[in-house]
């Protein structure tokens, strides 16, 4: 009955195809699945095609970052000036912290400090969200996710080189006058932003499975700060305690000590080698290294879960 009505016998339809022939079929045609996580060396290239779209957006966030407030971008330079009041009251004068620090040289020391520790602060909060808090850009567009919190740490670092130029005029105010020591400032900075970098791709990641990582964040990066010497010299106030001296170097070899104690260096006259823990550069160096590499080789790991679930 079923022939004479025109259709076909169940023993002439064709099989399914199995998953192996439907794989090598698309393979011929050069068919690559949705989202899925390209080789390490052809996501850099993507990443450096993207460059023009993550400087633009990069300046975009920091152009609507304070785009509501009447004082506009001037709040990019008041906030850190204003906390770095703040630990001057509390720190300098309460508490004593300017133990070992020349009076005259103790507000450059601490502005500075400040300066620098929130260029890594802000660089490691924006990257916790910088998944979760754009998933719909995430979701609706195809590009390199690491493109998002490498913008963010980009955005941090014009962020930064705006409060610099307040930062010169601290130093010229307290007699730290323009000489070539200031040029030392530029790979330090550049250090630091790898380090950034690869720390805001580590909490990307982090961060786009556990939004409240976010919360618990500020915490953890007040206790890093209170640690690494914003407010005070880290051997000076150890010295009459009793300490282990390898505490002492692993306070001052932490990361953003040794950020901080380079352009200390660099911009200030009075604060030279001797506050600076032995072979600062190489650590500086090893950190953005090991931070950059390993937090771009994270991130990319999880490439095509990004935006899932």
């Amino acid at each position: 009955m079923s022939q004479a009505l025109g259709t076909p016998p169940a023993a002439s339809a064709r099989p399914e195809p199995h998953g192996t022939d439907l794989a090598a079929l698309a393979a011929r045609h050069g068919l690559t699945v949705s989202g899925a996580r390209p080789p390490l060396g052809a996501y850099v290239r993507q990443l450096w095609g993207r460059r023009h779209f993550i400087l633009a957006f990069s300046q975009a966030k920091l152009t609507a970052q304070y785009s509501k407030a009447k004082l506009g971008q001037l709040w990019q330079v008041a906030t850190p000036l204003l906390n770095a009041a703040v630990y001057f009251f509390i720190f300098g004068l309460l508490l004593g912290a300017r133990k070992g620090i020349p009076s005259d040289v103790y507000v450059p020391f601490l502005v500075t400090g400040v300066f620098v520790f929130t260029f890594t602060q802000s660089s490691v909060l924006a990257g916790v969200r910088a998944i979760s808090g754009n998933l719909g850009l995430v979701r609706a567009l195809h590009f390199p996710r690491a493109s998002l919190p490498i913008s963010f740490a980009l955005q941090q670092l014009q962020q930064l080189l705006f409060s610099m130029l307040v930062l010169v005029v601290v130093m010229i105010g307290f007699k730290s006058y323009p000489d070539a020591s200031w040029l030392l400032v530029i790979p330090a900075l550049a250090l630091q932003f790898v380090f950034n970098t690869g720390l805001a791709l580590i909490f990307a990641r982090m961060g786009s499975k556990t939004p409240d990582l976010a919360q618990l964040m500020p915490f953890v990066l007040r206790t890093w700060m209170y640690a690494s010497g914003v407010m005070f010299s880290i051997p000076a106030m150890l010295e009459d305690k009793n300490v282990p001296a390898w505490l002492t170097d692993v306070l001052q070899w932490n990361p953003a000590a040794i950020y901080m104690d380079l352009v200390r260096f660099a911009l200030i006259d009075q604060y030279d080698a001797s506050y600076l823990p032995p072979h600062v550069w190489a650590f500086a160096l090893g950190w953005a290294v090991v931070a950059g590499v390993v937090g771009f080789v994270y991130f990319w790991k999880a490439e095509e879960r990004y935006g899932r679930g």
